[in-house]
């Protein structure tokens, strides 16, 4: 028999960490893109985790949409190369982080947006909920309140960044921002239509939507 050392191209290693720095994820993420651009026949993998509190701004966005003094900040600011323009993220929020190859899904920008906000209406469809998409905008919105935000950065076809669903986080945070520049559509999160809901119970439906939507089988690691 003739075996091989290449996995299944349809194999996904799922990371579930918990609360992890800020930094400590992106010098992670950048890693393991690093480690699919030399070896493309790396397993795609996914991340969830919670962040400690801390605001991030996408590689093009403008300052003028922090509420505060940046220099004078209680929590963490970084910008990064991911789109988009400052966004919050806090313990309650469940971010996820696909690290996929894209030369075995799509090579489609625009596909890869629809199919990671698909993986948060069937999310929100488990609870009786109906997810919306808005034209010309990404992410996804519940009752017109905008519940899941998603920003990437793709490098020769691998993805890093995601979506951060908001389930049950303090939301004072997003009070000193304009949540990626939309100044005239409110923020949301799960809580307020599910009380009591908590990260730990929407992982187990966020894993099983990402797999259904991407045609993976995740590998818990």
């Amino acid at each position: 028999m003739i075996r091989s050392n290449k996995p299944p191209e349809n194999s996904c290693l799922l990371y579930d960490k918990g609360l992890m720095p800020y930094l400590e994820a992106h010098a992670w993420q950048r890693s393991l893109l690093h480690q699919r651009i030399d070896y493309p026949n790396l397993e795609d993998v996914l991340i969830l985790l919670e962040h400690p509190p801390v605001y991030t701004l996408g590689q093009g966005s403008s300052l003028e949409f922090l509420k505060f003094d940046p220099n004078q900040s209680e929590f963490e600011i970084h910008r990064i190369e991911r789109g988009g323009e400052v966004t919050y993220h806090c313990p309650g929020q469940l971010v996820g982080y696909p690290i996929l190859n894209l030369r075995r899904h799509r090579q489609d920008l625009h596909w890869y947006l629809r199919q990671l906000e698909e993986v948060i209406i069937r999310v929100l469809a488990v609870y009786g909920l109906k997810g919306d998409r808005l034209p010309s905008l990404t992410g996804v919105w519940l009752e017109g309140r905008k519940v899941a935000a998603i920003g990437i950065k793709v490098s020769r076809w691998i993805t890093m960044h995601g979506f951060a669903l908001n389930v049950c986080p303090d939301m004072t945070g997003f009070g000193r921002i304009v949540p990626c520049g939309i100044t005239d559509k409110p923020v949301g999160s799960l809580a307020q239509w599910i009380p009591g809901i908590t990260c730990e119970e929407v992982r187990v439906h966020v894993v099983q939507a990402f797999a259904e939507v991407f045609g993976l089988v995740l590998v818990d690691s």
